[in-house]
Order: structure tokens, then sequence, then C-alpha cells
């Protein structure tokens, strides 16, 4: 039995499934990286010069134009053979009565735009912007915006709604997080390097709750001998293989 037909059955047999997605997953898109992101004029600056609460109000034009760029270009990008992959899963294994959720690292929206369901976007969305006042997040927005920095309806600023330097990851998807690590069988890990906390510690919690643990990537990562299955490959190619070998059953 090949490893793809092992992580199969692995799904087929699970009743609650997670998958957690990194920058590998959108790499195939072609979304350029957090610091990628920097070239041009914007070579120039340090991603932490442009990433926190205090840039922005220190100079909420400078920040909102950066991210409005970034904005665009994810927006001409399209999802991937692995992010339709993930979608197909999605349908193919609540079809048998499981649970299936993506937290995913990401923050430009393709997993939703594949057609994925259940998304817990841990760090946020580039496409959603909310007010500086009230903190009511908008969606259906120009694009580009008309003016820098960006006024909100309520009167205040639309900000950015991704988690900056020196802010805490969004108490709802944490509570969502937790209980996904809780429940789930089959914990399967796609692209991501294992660096960044606490995303890199979820699948030792996931594992000590009982699940099975898989990691897909396209090198070894410091977490790679902590996992029960790793498959070395683009999540373009490996999640479709998956996808078609639980097709064959």
């Amino acid at each position: 039995m090949t490893q793809i037909d092992t992580i199969a059955k692995l799904l087929l047999g699970a009743k609650h499934v997670a998958f957690l997605t990194g920058a590998g997953v959108s790499a195939e898109s072609g979304i350029p990286t957090f610091r990628d992101a920097l070239e041009g004029y914007w070579s120039k600056y340090d991603p932490e010069q442009l990433a926190t609460p205090q840039a922005f109000a220190a100079d909420p034009e400078l920040v909102s134009r950066w991210y409005d760029e970034r904005r665009q270009k994810v927006l001409a990008c399209q999802p991937n053979a692995g992010h339709v992959a993930l979608a197909e899963l999605e349908r193919l294994l609540t079809e048998r009565g499981a649970t299936f959720a993506i937290l995913t690292q990401n923050v430009d929206g393709l997993h939703r735009r594949a057609g994925s369901k259940e998304v817990i976007e841990v760090h946020g969305s580039l496409l959603r912007w909310r007010s500086t006042t009230s903190q009511i997040e908008y969606d259906d927005l120009p694009v580009p915006f008309e003016s820098y920095p960006v006024p909100a309806p309520d009167g205040g600023l639309l900000r950015p709604g991704v988690v900056w330097f020196g802010e805490a990851l969004p108490d709802d998807a944490l509570a969502r997080v937790d209980e996904e690590l809780a429940r789930c069988d089959v914990f399967v890990s796609v692209g991501t390097s294992g660096l960044v906390y606490p995303a890199a510690g979820w699948s030792l919690l996931a594992k000590r709750a009982g699940a099975k643990t898989v990691e897909i990537n396209r090198d070894p990562t410091p977490m790679s001998q902590s996992f029960d299955h790793c498959v070395l490959g683009q999540s373009g190619t490996v999640l479709p293989a998956i996808v078609e070998a639980i097709r064959r059953g």
C-alpha cells in the first residue's frame, strides 16, 4: 500500500478531520510570501515597519496602500489544484458523515474561492477590512480603493482584517481551533514550515488527543519526526492524488 493509499484509508475511516494549511499551499497559485511582497517601491521597508498597529497609527495612508496592493495581487491569483482538492475532500468526506475543517494561516481567501466551506482563518483575511471605531468587518469592497487611508462607513478608518505583529490571534478562531484539535481523528498539516507558533504545536495537541497525524510538505520540517506519516511533495500534486484514492474507495 502506498503512502497516498494509507492516508486515504485514514481519512475514509475518520469521523472528524482537520487540515492545517500554510504558505506552501498558496505559493503554487503565485501568492508572494509576506517578505516577497516587499518588492519595487516597498523593498526599502521591513515588514515589521508596515505590519503593526503602531505603523498604521503613525501612517495609515502608507500602510493602507501596501495592504491594498497585496489585496489586488491576491485577487489576481486563482485557487490551485491543492485548494480545489481540499474542497473536494470536504465534499467527499462530509457526504460520508464526517466533519471537516481547514485551519489556515493564509490570509488570501483562496480556500473559500475554491469552494471550501468550513475554513477557520486564524490570521484573518486580506479581503476583509474592519472599522477602527466599531470593529465591524466589510468584505464587499472596491478594488482598488478610491483613496488612502480608507474611510469606514461609520466615520472611522478601515484597516486590513489581518493579525499584525503584536496582536493576539482572534479569540473566536482559537476557540474553534481548540474544538477541532480535541475531536479530530486525523490531523493533516500541508505546506507549513512548522516554525510559527501556536500553529506549529497543533499537530502535537491533536496527537495527544488521539488523532493520527500526517504532514504533506515540499521539504522536511523541524516537526516532521513527530508525525505518523510524512509525504514529500507539492500540495497541488499530493492532495489530488489523495482525492483519487478516496474515490477508488
